[in-house]
């Protein structure tokens, strides 16, 4: 039974992965939404390199203090935007203004003020006006030294006060487990593949049953030694394997061209994605028996999958959303992937913390397997 099974899986993989259709939504798709929803969700903490945007309006006779605060400003971990019209600078979150003659008014001795600005409130704008004090600060104390060697301020010898050995070192160290609400592609790429992995799966994988069936290729196989437990192993083994290619090529892609970092569990990681196919297996082989043309398959296979996907947290992270939003989503397949996927990822909570959602998915595995199969037929 297992060689039959085996044989049916194959050759259903070698089909289906042969269609443009699937060629499109396995291989080139997900880089897509990996690019495009990465940078849009990248946008709940500044972008998708998880660096906030700082804007910067520096008159060109700002002067070397200017530049040097700039890029004081770069090593607190800020992405500069020099606009180059008052409107675009206007648009910008986070904006701060450099006044004219800069660095010749510091020298003189008068007071000049940086203007900050911060669409937001609260701590976010809070931690902005320390970081930006900070690079400010650390300006000041060059001017200090330079003051106190009897030197001439100037960028070569701001560039040595900053070469020298520092007395003190502060390291900073997480003091438990990370919180923040996962963005970028640690977000978009995870999501992504648990929305594309039940995408390809439900349309392709159930439209091809439909098809089998509506050409007689399941009648045929029916007339064979085959069983049919052999015959419907192989069925669920060939969508199976149709979403290991799919998991498969999203993790090669995400860490070689996004260069994405899974953490210390990427085993667990990989077992949840693992039971996460099989679901979904499990329901391409269920709606393959109870829709009656390729269409329907393709249709509700979509919408299904849309629908999950919006509400489980593979579109945004489900920690933004509304609390009943975030209660629902415990009750969908694709929250109990996405929320492992982000306790393993995001959170680093350990593999240990993954085991309640990989009991539930092979659990609903089992359980969509077995209606699957009490449902299927051969024409």
């Amino acid at each position: 039974m297992l060689q039959a099974a085996w044989f049916i899986a194959r050759k259903d993989v070698q089909y289906i992965v042969r269609e443009r259709e699937s060629i499109l939504w396995l291989f080139v798709m997900p880089i897509v939404f990996f690019y495009f929803v990465g940078t849009i969700t990248g946008g709940f903490a500044g972008n998708g390199s998880g660096k906030e945007r700082l804007a910067v309006w520096a008159p060109s006779d700002a002067g070397f203090l200017a530049e040097d605060l700039i890029g004081r400003l770069e090593k607190t971990g800020y992405e500069i935007v020099r606009p180059e019209t008052a409107e675009e600078f206007a648009l910008a979150g986070r904006q701060l203004t450099i006044p004219s003659h800069f660095t010749e008014s510091i020298l003189a001795g008068n007071k000049n003020t940086l203007l900050f600005a911060h669409k937001d409130s609260g701590l976010g704008k809070q931690q902005d006006e320390l970081r930006i004090r900070r690079a400010a600060y650390t300006m000041l104390a060059n001017m200090l030294a330079c003051a106190a060697d009897n030197k001439q301020p100037s960028a070569e010898e701001f560039a040595k006060l900053d070469a020298l050995p520092r007395a003190l070192k502060v390291e900073v160290q997480a003091g438990g487990q990370r919180h923040e609400i996962p963005t970028g592609f640690e977000q978009a790429i995870p999501g992504t593949m648990v929305m594309f992995t039940m995408i390809v799966l439900l349309t392709s994988g159930t439209a091809t049953l439909v098809a089998e069936r509506r050409l007689g290729v399941l009648r045929r196989l029916a007339c064979t030694p085959i069983s049919r437990e052999a015959v419907l192993l192989g069925k669920w083994g060939g969508r199976l394997g149709l979403g290991f290619v799919q998991i498969a090529f999203a993790l090669a892609a995400g860490t070689v061209l996004f260069a994405m970092k899974w953490g210390p569990d990427l085993p667990m990681i990989l077992l949840v994605l693992v039971s996460w196919g099989g679901l979904c297996a499990s329901l391409a082989l269920l709606l393959g028996s109870l829709v009656t043309t390729e269409g329907q398959a393709v249709g509700v296979g979509a919408l299904a999958s849309n629908a999950l996907a919006a509400l489980g947290g593979c579109w945004w992270p489900i920690e933004i959303t509304p609390p009943w939003m975030q209660s629902l989503a415990k009750f969908l397949p694709t929250g109990w992937a996405m929320d492992a996927m982000h306790k393993l990822i995001s959170f680093r909570s350990g593999a240990a913390s993954a085991l309640p959602h990989v009991a539930a998915l092979l659990t609903a595995t089992l359980v969509v397997g077995w209606l699957a199969a009490r449902r299927f037929r051969f024409q």
